[in-house]
């Protein structure tokens, strides 16, 4: 730390009157020890962080903040101001001014030290210290750590500890009284809470929320475990830990890693100042949420799901092609939308329409007919490289971005199509990983994540896409287009039958993802045949929880009360293609639901292929239907194979010994037994 931070590096006397002030003032310290490189735009670097998000804190500290390819070596400037200057905390002007430089490949060890001392910032007395130095010098070895002020508080004398009647020995100050209530009777166990922290630069608010939730949950009796998702990285807590908590909190600015490890417990999610600034309360509601029996539901983004260290390749591959599917999903729906509405408005030949840029007339409709054909094939145009570009930032992070592109731009190029985005979405990731395990010398750390790793990983994926593997990909892309263009009759309800019953197997898992993604990388090269297959794979998805709502609604003795009640919401999720809204009975009865709700995916997906209808949306259930070739025919398919899944899983249910509410009297039903068991 010591090399951070020097006496030239520190003004007790700092005479700036804005926060901008202040930081070029700083800055000019580190420019005069070759620290930055270029002044102006390691501040517009610092600008850009502090427009994320004010970097003032409550008790006059003020910490702007940025990584930065100007900066040549971890630097930390520090400044005192008697007059205060305002970086945006609530509690009015900082005196105390820290100025935190890290190179944009700066290693762990120096974001673990920086870290370090964002932790210190959250204890009084270190600040108090500071703001009674009398020497630069002094402050930057108090600062450096070494001169740091004893943390550990005096332990009480054992007359003290006798008579004190604030808590039972042991316990912190303020912490609820845990006494037993009787002889013998065990302690109750405190509440346990795991939180995760995370800032855009994670440097700074990402290890001072977890201070500051620590002795906050220290202060209250509170277990309280944090996870920090800092720039050096994360130690992801112990899956013990985390399934034994009683709650969770996420104070974070940027998407928390692997979020799905917290499903299912009650959850307060929040900006990372709010973990800095008020704990106590966030702890507080917390435990609110949990005595109500509160939880999260909120799933996990592609990224998130990223792939865990025991993981199979398999599993991670699965999720990595998600990620690029997620995100290509929103440019096929905007763009198939409004390709469909141009078609629907100005007849079929609007693709024939000469640019909006040429000709626009305000007052017809074909003009505008062709605006919305020409917005959509444009935002067509982005699908191949969104696929490739986050595939590879599923598997490489930030740095798989360009690359990722960049082959995805090939894949069209070249021709490759959709098949070419996966590969060259697979080969950008894997290069990047490659590059960033090989040992380089610390003077080029700084320029590896804005210069050498785009630069090598772009040579890499152009010269395997251009000259190895593009004209490979697109012969075999062109070949299933073709196929895909020629599908009728019997192959045609074949395949419908096959996605129907994916689709319906696991109702939201791999398989029904694989069939999902199948479809919607057809529409990256749109013909009859892929919309054909968008069509029926949306169709066989709506089946299984319509299905199950219009089993509950004809046979309601056949379900529980919950079941009865998950029901009338399976309506509108079937409706809204959420083929999830299924899964409650699946879990519940698998042996009986499944297969029904297959059966009639596979009615479903062969007459929707039959009756030839299209669909050029991903999404949207009956809220697309008028833009659905032959609509009628449609909803007549997604009606029979609803009828066919919920009469069989009345059928099957029906041959059970006894139905859950024909059981004899005096016996739980299998709705009471649930109740009784959750309470």
């Amino acid at each position: 730390m010591s090399r951070m931070i020097t006496a030239d590096l520190v003004d007790l006397d700092l005479s700036a009157d804005s926060k901008e002030a202040a930081a070029r003032s700083l800055a000019e310290r580190m420019a005069a020890l070759g620290r930055v490189t270029d002044l102006d735009g390691f501040l517009a670097d610092v600008a850009a962080r502090e427009a994320q998000m004010p970097t003032g804190l409550d008790g006059g500290i003020g910490i702007p903040h940025c990584r930065s390819a100007h900066v040549t070596e971890p630097t930390l400037a520090f400044g005192r101001s008697a007059a205060g200057v305002d970086f945006g905390a609530p509690d009015g002007p900082a005196d105390l001014i820290f100025l935190i430089a890290a190179p944009a490949g700066a290693d762990d060890a120096h974001l673990t030290i920086l870290s370090s001392l964002a932790r210190h910032l959250m204890d009084g007395e270190f600040t108090d210290a500071l703001r009674s130095a009398t020497s630069p010098a002094g402050a930057a070895a108090l600062i450096a750590g070494e001169e740091a002020p004893v943390e550990e508080p005096e332990p009480l004398s054992e007359a003290q500890a006798e008579t004190s009647p604030e808590a039972p020995s042991g316990a912190p100050s303020g912490a609820p009284s845990e006494v037993p209530a009787g002889p013998g009777a065990p302690a109750a166990a405190p509440f346990r809470i795991v939180a995760v922290t995370s800032c855009p630069t994670g440097i700074a608010h990402t290890y001072m929320a977890a201070e500051a939730l620590e002795k906050a949950g220290e202060a209250a009796g509170v277990e309280v475990a944090v996870e920090t998702q800092g720039s050096a990285g994360f130690t992801r807590l112990d899956p013990a830990v985390v399934a034994a908590a009683d709650g969770v909190i996420f104070a974070h600015d940027v998407p928390v890693r692997e979020k799905e490890r917290f499903a299912g417990k009650p959850t307060v999610d929040v900006g990372v100042k709010a973990g800095i600034n008020r704990p106590a309360e966030l702890i507080t509601e917390v435990r609110g949420k949990a005595a109500r029996g509160e939880v999260s539901t909120a799933k996990p983004t592609p990224v998130e799901n990223a792939g865990e260290p025991n993981e199979g390749y398999g599993t991670k591959l699965r999720k990595w092609l998600m990620s690029g599917v997620s995100y290509m999903v929103p440019f096929v729906a905007a763009g198939g939308l409004l390709i469909a509405l141009g078609f629907a408005i100005g007849g079929w030949d609007i693709n024939k329409a000469p640019s909006v840029t040429e000709h626009f007339a305000w007052g017809q409709v074909d003009s505008w007919a062709a605006l919305m054909f020409q917005i959509g094939g444009l935002a067509f145009s982005f699908l191949v490289p969104v696929l490739a570009g986050y595939i590879s930032y599923g598997m490489a992070d930030r740095p798989g971005l360009v690359p990722g592109f960049v082959g995805g731009a090939i894949a069209l190029t070249v021709n490759a199509g959709f098949l070419g985005g996966l590969v060259a979405g697979l080969i950008a990731g894997g290069t990047v990983l490659a590059i960033q395990r090989v040992r380089i010398p610390a003077v080029l750390r700084g320029i590896m994540p804005v210069v050498v790793i785009p630069l090598l990983s772009s040579i890499v994926v152009g010269f395997l896409m251009f000259l190895v593997v593009g004209k490979p990909i697109a012969s075999l892309q062109k070949a299933l287009t073709d196929w895909l263009s020629g599908l009728s009759g019997a192959n045609a309800v074949i395949l419908g039958v096959i996605l129907g019953l994916m689709m319906c197997f696991d109702l939201g898992g791999p398989v029904n993802k694989v069939a999902y993604a199948f479809a919607v990388g057809g529409l990256a090269n749109p013909n009859e045949g892929s919309l054909k297959v968008m069509a029926a794979v949306m169709a066989a998805g709506m089946v299984p929880p319509l299905a199950m709502a219009l089993a509950t609604t004809v046979r309601g003795r056949l379900f529980t009360r919950t079941e009865r009640e998950n029901g009338k919401a399976a309506w509108v999720l079937g409706a809204s293609f959420i083929s999830e809204g299924a899964i409650p009975f699946a879990a519940a009865d698998p042996l009986r639901v499944i297969p029904a709700a297959m059966a009639g995916g596979a009615v479903t997906g062969a007459l929707s292929m039959a009756f030839e209808c299209t669909l050029r949306a991903p999404h949207g259930g009956v809220f697309v239907i008028p833009l659905i070739g032959n609509p009628f025919l449609y909803l007549l398919a997604i009606a029979a194979g609803t009828v066919v899944a919920a009469g069989l899983v009345i059928v099957l249910k029906s041959a059970r010994k006894t139905a859950p509410e024909a059981a004899p009297a005096g016996e739980p039903t299998r709705a009471d037994t649930k109740v009784t068991v959750a309470a």
